[in-house]
């Protein structure tokens, strides 16, 4: 989004509101904003914490939207972008909700465009998550989604998106600059990428959560067992070193109890540190087998075919969109057996599919450009 502002209106400031503000200042070198104030000290002391909520809850919430209004006075857009920020997994409904809800209201009485950008919805299961969001969603200028189960999700829990558009994740408008050169080559010793999750219930319908872990890890380590034990190289995939280091150990540890280890086998194992550092990795990969999202979306940007290991409706609706229904599977039903026949199949047909991810890709990015466009032209046509 960045990029294509700049792009779009070279002239235009630009803060981020986000949950680690000194991050993304720094990484992007632009001014940013924390999405809910902290005025007071954080404390771990649970009865202080209880006391603070009795106490001052109301006064610290009042002084959360005075500081929003001081902050977006003046602005002339606030653009929610991409991701599922309007989904509740993990996510209780006083949290980012309610904030993306405070934020919206506010812009509408600072006079400020409102857009909801490509993102991500459903499901929504708490009642008041619903009441915030489409709250939210209905004080905006311009709403668009980045799949049709997104708008079709929203249209079921009883929003009104009949009239608004659905294009592409963002993700397939990054610069073709950042993008890495595809180092694959056609060599038939490039690895299989295998991208792992810290999975726990996410669409699973059991209540033990460890159980459900295991069973991943199990079917993971015996799918990555086969894959050397027929002669590919493999290359593991962490799309989120802060949340993936325990399956990425757990998966080690039960191929090395297999009588597998690391270093007799073909194995790369090299968290990456940067966001280009894990489009670098899928670069060098033949085909990706991913479990986590963004690992799926990126190899699928740089044109790999890909196997998707789906754990959200985002997952199948990203590779119906591409013609690839017939390679994911459910997590919570994740059958081994027809994973490998799923990976022989879109191994055997790579080069095809290949060509038909890029055609397809490259018209995403026409699209999203034309989203661009309207959105800097026509609805922030008072921009600088």
């Amino acid at each position: 989004m960045l990029f294509n502002m700049r792009r779009n209106v070279p002239n235009a400031q630009v803060s981020s509101i986000c949950s680690n503000p000194e991050e993304t200042a720094s990484t992007y070198g632009i001014r940013a904003l924390a999405i809910r104030e902290m005025p007071l000290r954080e404390t771990n002391n649970r009865a202080w914490r209880l006391l603070r909520k009795i106490s001052i809850g109301i006064p610290v919430d009042l002084y959360r939207w005075f500081s929003v209004i001081k902050r977006l006075m003046g602005s002339h857009m606030l653009m929610m972008t991409g991701t599922g920020m309007l989904s509740d997994s993990g996510i209780g409904p006083l949290g980012l909700h309610y904030d993306i809800l405070r934020w919206s209201v506010v812009a509408k009485l600072c006079r400020c465009k409102l857009l909801f950008v490509s993102v991500g919805a459903g499901p929504i299961r708490h009642p008041l998550a619903r009441f915030f969001v489409k709250a939210a969603l209905k004080l905006a200028d311009y709403r668009s989604y980045r799949d049709s189960f997104s708008k079709e999700y929203l249209k079921s829990i009883g929003f009104d998106a009949a009239d608004d558009a659905v294009y592409p994740d963002l993700a397939f408008s990054l610069p073709e600059g950042m993008l890495p050169d595809d180092r694959d080559d056609g060599d038939k010793r490039a690895p299989v990428g295998v991208g792992l999750i810290t999975h726990y219930v996410h669409r699973s319908l059991s209540d033990d959560v460890e159980q459900t872990y295991r069973e991943y890890t199990t079917k993971m380590a015996r799918f990555i067992g086969w894959l050397v034990e027929h002669n590919r190289n493999v290359r593991l995939l962490i799309g989120d070193v802060m949340y993936d280091s325990r399956v990425r150990n757990d998966v080690r540890n039960l191929l090395e109890q297999s009588g597998l280890t690391y270093e007799e086998l073909d194995i790369i194992d090299e968290p990456p540190e940067s966001f280009e550092e894990l489009l670098s990795q899928l670069a060098t990969t033949k085909v990706v087998v991913a479990s986590r999202f963004h690992n799926l979306l990126l190899a699928l940007m740089l044109g790999k075919p890909a196997l998707a290991i789906s754990f959200h409706e985002k997952d199948d609706s990203l590779m119906t969109a591409l013609g690839l229904q017939e390679f994911y599977q459910d997590i919570a039903k994740l059958d081994v057996s027809k994973l490998i026949e799923q990976f022989v199949r879109l191994e055997e047909n790579s080069d095809r599919l290949r060509e038909e991810i890029r055609r397809k890709t490259k018209g995403y990015r026409r699209q999203l450009d034309e989203q661009y466009s309207y959105i800097f032209e026509e609805v922030g046509s008072d921009l600088p």
